[in-house]
């Protein structure tokens, strides 16, 4: 049986970089839709764009076929390219002298990864997506909401 096709839009957002941060995801299957979204009282954007691909994938169920929409190069490059495996391989280095940024959220991603067969999608951010700009009003309300909590893996440095 072909595994079911899902759809993912994702996208993050800071108020201020650090800041109080949020993500938003949209997620379509057939004719079914889920939105998501979450926010950390200071964060980054890079660590939300890439908790919005963690969290959707996270949502599924069971293994799907997956196209992640992201407005993000870092994430689809990081992806795509191989960095995120070449990184985790090197002991979260980028090189023989600089540390791989945000290395506990890109564990966690390749881990979401794992059980899927996902290919990633690059869109113009705040190009008139209607998915694209519904995750980043989701990202950017959650960011401003009261008593957000603290970024568990966010240390102060970027």
């Amino acid at each position: 049986m072909e595994p079911k096709h899902v759809i993912i839009y994702t996208d993050g957002s800071s108020l201020g970089n650090p800041g109080p941060g949020g993500y938003g995801a949209v997620l379509r299957y057939g004719t079914r839709a889920r939105e998501l979204s979450g926010g950390f009282r200071c964060t980054t954007n890079n660590r939300m764009e890439i908790l919005a691909v963690i969290e959707a994938l996270a949502a599924l169920k069971q293994p799907c076929r997956v196209t992640v929409h992201s407005d993000s190069q870092y994430v689809i490059n990081a992806i795509t390219k191989g960095w995120a495996r070449r990184w985790q391989r090197n002991g979260w280095m980028r090189n023989k002298k600089e540390r791989a940024i945000n290395p506990d959220l890109w564990e966690r991603l390749l881990a979401a990864l794992k059980p899927h067969d996902v290919d990633f999608v690059w869109v113009r951010g705040h190009a008139g997506d209607p998915d694209n700009e519904r995750c980043d009003k989701l990202a950017k309300s959650a960011a401003s909401r009261p008593n957000l909590p603290p970024d568990p893996g966010y240390d102060g440095k970027r």
